[in-house]
């Protein structure tokens, strides 16, 4: 049997923990450099101009971390440079430097954001004796001069190709970002690709029948179950459907990369939120809340306790199916020992840990939970 590689209490098959892809039409982008003083950043950043992703790295930096980058400033150190994407609306994504710009900000505003407290420079030995302890307003006008008109150099990165979309970002921003930490790929389409669509990933997440299937109460730090939901909408797309145009295998990295830029859409979020919601409440109800874990290698009636991404395709997929068929509603009674019965079978354990992400096997353990769902004892 392929590896299996347990990640947070997810199950997470190794070609899907090893995915990688590669489109030469994804780097089609120019990059350039520019100078912008502080003055102009803060200003965009007030006009909406200049926007921060939806990241879950908010400003982490303590009030001594932030004087010493505002003494850096004040003494005429030169300042690491900044990466920003500029965006199909016009406005400019911080990729890189977040927390250097909104020190800056917070100093000159006066309020640390943070924790809502007045910003006075810390009187830590590190900090020069001339600014110890002040606030902006305190400075000198000339050291007040000197903050806002510093410059930063920004590196901006704009997609050429394909014109219609932000694909490219994902890629600069997974190979660029100097975060302390590498970003989860949910993490990095959280940042990229903001709108309707991930605004609505965040609000189904917090759906409480949703919580309970998922197994914990609070909402995982690294989106992780933001990415489950939309490979929910994305693997039930026509893209996996059977037709000629289908390829054998696809990255999930690139096809949750390219669905969530093609559905970030206002018009589109009823459609799936009703669809998501339908099909969690029935399952929650009917199926129970282990209805993502597999049985135990061991022991075959005992279910291991780590969500399976490959049983919530299958579960959810079906599900949704039947009840936009209208089957389901008509099977209410014995779901679960149905799946157990499946999850037994040597050949659906296959389908559900080796290449799982060949389109073919996708499609068989969908059918195959699809039938054995709605194939007994209708109510």
């Amino acid at each position: 049997m392929e590896e299996i590689i347990i990640d947070n209490d997810i199950d997470i098959p190794a070609e899907e923990k090893d995915d990688f892809y590669s489109d030469d039409d994804l780097f089609d982008i120019s990059s350039w450099g520019a100078d912008l003083s502080f003055r102009e950043l803060i200003a965009r950043y007030d006009d909406d101009e200049l926007v921060k992703p939806e990241l879950q790295r908010n400003y982490v930096w303590d009030k001594a971390e932030a004087s010493r980058f505002i003494d850096s400033v004040l003494l005429g150190l030169p300042v690491p440079s900044i990466f920003l994407a500029k965006t199909s609306d016009e406005k400019l994504l911080i990729i890189d430097g977040y927390q250097r710009l909104m020190t800056v900000r917070d100093f000159v505003k006066g309020i640390f954001s943070k924790d809502g407290s007045i910003f006075k420079l810390s009187r830590s030995g590190k900090i020069h004796e001339k600014w110890m302890g002040k606030t902006f307003l305190e400075l000198s006008p000339e050291d007040q001069r000197k903050i806002r008109n510093t410059t930063i150099h920004a590196i901006i990165f704009m997609q050429k190709h394909p014109a219609d979309g932000d694909t490219s970002l994902y890629q600069v921003f997974e190979r660029i970002n100097s975060s302390g930490r590498s970003l989860l790929p949910q993490e990095i389409r959280n940042c990229v690709y903001q709108g309707p669509m991930n605004t609505l990933l965040f609000e189904l997440n917090q759906h409480k029948p949703w919580r309970q299937l998922w197994g914990k109460p609070i909402q995982d730090a690294r989106m992780r179950d933001l990415e489950v939901i939309l490979r929910f909408f994305a693997l039930s797309s026509d893209y996996i459907q059977q037709d000629d145009k289908s390829p054998a295998r696809i990255s999930l990295k690139q096809h949750l990369n390219r669905f969530m830029d093609s559905v970030n859409d206002e018009k589109f979020c009823g459609e799936f939120k009703s669809r998501f919601l339908s099909t969690v409440d029935y399952i929650h109800s009917n199926i129970g809340i282990t209805a993502f874990h597999n049985i135990s290698p061991s022991d075959d009636k005992r279910l291991v306790p780590n969500f399976s991404p490959t049983i919530f395709d299958s579960v959810m997929i079906s599900v949704d199916m039947g009840i936009r068929e209208g089957i389901a509603e008509k099977y209410t009674r014995g779901l679960e020992e149905r799946r157990m019965k499946l999850l037994r079978l040597p050949e659906y354990q296959r389908l559900l840990s080796q290449e799982t992400m060949r389109v073919p096997n996708i499609r068989a353990r969908v059918a195959d939970m699809y039938y054995s769902l709605f194939n007994g004892e209708a109510k």
